[in-house]
């Protein structure tokens, strides 16, 4: 019978304690998504931060600084190099729109929700009820074509898919369709 060293039978509990856990509903890392703000009309917003987009472009960085005599002459110049620097595309910003407040938001209309946006091809989950991670990632999908970049489910998209009432002028200026 061959023995296992100390050292090995520890890094295979350490490991195994390590390991990624379940993945429970929470699709937010770490933590739920952010609550709503209620505002005073009654209605909530939600609010994402957009983080920045960056992308390398070719610039010059200084690796030596240039020495300076106490007179202001400069001694030795400075030394760039040319490599690779990030450069800002977008800045970071924050999102805000109307979402359906909490109370509103019941395992009747996730279900409604899921079975709306696999009816469209965006999810492919099973009903559940939950707002799990293939939900939030299909209300993404389906946000994302329609310019809102968030897998917070909005009033807009609520109203479109029919889970919520829309407002009589909503309807009108839509008109035939």
């Amino acid at each position: 019978m061959t023995r296992i060293p100390a050292q090995i039978a520890a890094l295979a509990l350490i490991l195994a304690a390590c390991a990624a856990p379940e993945q429970s509903g929470t699709v937010w890392p770490g933590e739920a998504p952010p609550e709503p703000e209620r505002m005073p009309d009654g209605t909530c917003q939600a609010r994402e931060v957009v983080p920045a987009v960056y992308e390398e472009v070719m610039g010059e960085v200084q690796v030596v600084q240039a020495e300076i005599a106490e007179d202001g002459t400069v001694i030795r110049p400075p030394i760039y190099r040319r490599q690779p620097v990030p450069k800002v595309i977008s800045p970071r910003g924050e999102l805000r729109f109307e979402v359906p407040c909490p109370e509103l938001v019941t395992p009747e209309l996730v279900s409604s929700l899921q079975r709306a946006l696999l009816a469209r091809g965006y999810f492919d989950g099973a009903v559940t009820g939950q707002m799990d991670a293939p939900t939030v990632a299909a209300i993404r999908r389906y946000q994302s074509e329609r310019g809102l970049e968030s897998g917070q489910l909005s009033v807009e998209t609520a109203r479109a898919l029919g889970l919520i009432a829309a407002r009589l002028a909503e309807i009108e200026a839509l008109g035939d369709f």
